[in-house]
């Protein structure tokens, strides 16, 4: 996934990344693009970078975390001769460099309160005034795509970052899913990796053993495809082409996979408490709550998985008999956002086919009438 620019895997969830990649490089408005730390970002922007009528200009990357405020102003902006120490001559900045082709500005959710009103009038203007300058340059055409692993929302809550940014660059919005929400891609990637660094460190391609396998695809990858990458080109520096075999796996991974049989023997032997979908389901059909701050806002705020999602609607599923119009009333949404309701479900692969449901016994679905009611 990093050393050539295309999206590996072959989930529902990256299919829907391609899809809205394929949907931003028809355009040039602005992008912003979220998601966990390692979840392949940057591949994101140069996909739509190369895949766009930008193609032919250039593509700068920048990391605003990596710059002090008045070094990336300078960057950014360019400067002119003696407008601070060591500046021995004019610059030009990277949104002049980037004309006519794209800026991507990553993690730009650390970028200072001062530097995002720069960027904000730049995004409003086009307008170039390089540090110490007089003048005004002319405008410069640059596409900006932008990239942060925060949640932006809570930062606009606290005032540390400006809200009409966020609305100027929230044109496009592509959230690209962590690796432990699709893990069926974990061995593609994992085949994929294994043969490109056998290929660069110029080594047989090695077998990896089932035990490996399957240690590998418990694992929760909380750097994601990054920590993947990085742990296969270790196996693959450390294999010398022999076969994988579990103890070289990096303790972490071994150590997470035997954490989780242990607490499924000891569960099984436990009472079972009610689910957190369970627990959900019945706030919304006792309690009166409603769908959207009980499960859409955890969710968004990733304090919610997709399957607990799933499980919430099929919960409501079971009780409606497969019905997802009397869903809305059960949930306590009004009427009119059924459509809102499935899109949702849609977009983020939260949708429960609703057949099954319908030819249920009786006897395993609830009064259809309370719900109606509810």
């Amino acid at each position: 996934m990093m050393n050539s620019v295309s999206m590996v895997g072959v989930s529902a969830a990256i299919r829907d990344v391609e899809d809205e990649i394929n949907h931003a490089a028809r355009c040039s408005a602005k992008v912003l693009i979220t998601g966990e730390s390692g979840v392949g970002k940057e591949i994101v922007a140069r996909l739509i970078h190369e895949r766009s009528a930008r193609s032919r200009g250039s593509l700068v990357t920048i990391n605003c975390a990596g710059f002090p405020d008045s070094l990336l102003e300078s960057e950014l902006f360019g400067h002119v001769k003696g407008s601070f120490t060591d500046a021995h001559r004019d610059k030009r900045g990277w949104f002049e460099a980037a004309h006519g082709g794209t800026v991507f500005m990553d993690e730009i959710g650390e970028m200072s309160l001062r530097m995002q009103a720069l960027l904000l009038r730049f995004l409003e203007t086009g307008e170039i005034q390089r540090v110490g300058a007089d003048r005004i340059l002319q405008s410069v055409d640059v596409r900006v795509i932008a990239a942060t692993h925060r949640r932006l929302l809570d930062h606009i809550a606290d005032k540390s970052f400006r809200e009409d940014l966020y609305y100027r660059l929230n044109v496009v919005h592509i959230e690209v899913p962590p690796l432990r929400e699709r893990r069926e891609d974990i061995g593609i990637l994992l085949n994929h990796f294994l043969g490109n660094f056998a290929t660069t460190h110029r080594v047989a391609l090695p077998e990896i053993v089932p035990e490996a396998i399957a240690c590998l695809n418990d694992y929760q990858w909380p750097g994601n495809v990054r920590e993947l990458r990085n742990v296969v080109e270790r196996l693959v520096l450390r294999s010398q082409g022999e076969r994988i075999t579990v103890d070289m796996l990096p303790v972490e991974t071994r150590r997470s996979a035997g954490s989780r049989r242990s607490t499924a023997v000891l569960a099984s032997d436990a009472p079972l408490a009610a689910s957190k979908p369970q627990v959900l389901f019945e706030r919304m059909c006792k309690e009166g709550a409603s769908f959207w701050s009980e499960v859409y806002e955890p969710f968004m705020a990733r304090d919610l998985t997709r399957s607990d999602v799933r499980e919430v609607v099929r919960l409501g599923l079971e009780d409606t008999r497969g019905n997802y119009k009397m869903l809305v009333g059960s949930f306590n949404m009004p009427p009119e956002d059924y459509k809102k309701f499935l899109n949702f479900l849609r977009k983020y692969q939260c949708h429960v086919p609703f057949q099954s449901f319908r030819i249920m016994p009786p006897s395993l679905a609830r009064d259809s009438a309370r719900v109606a009611t509810v």
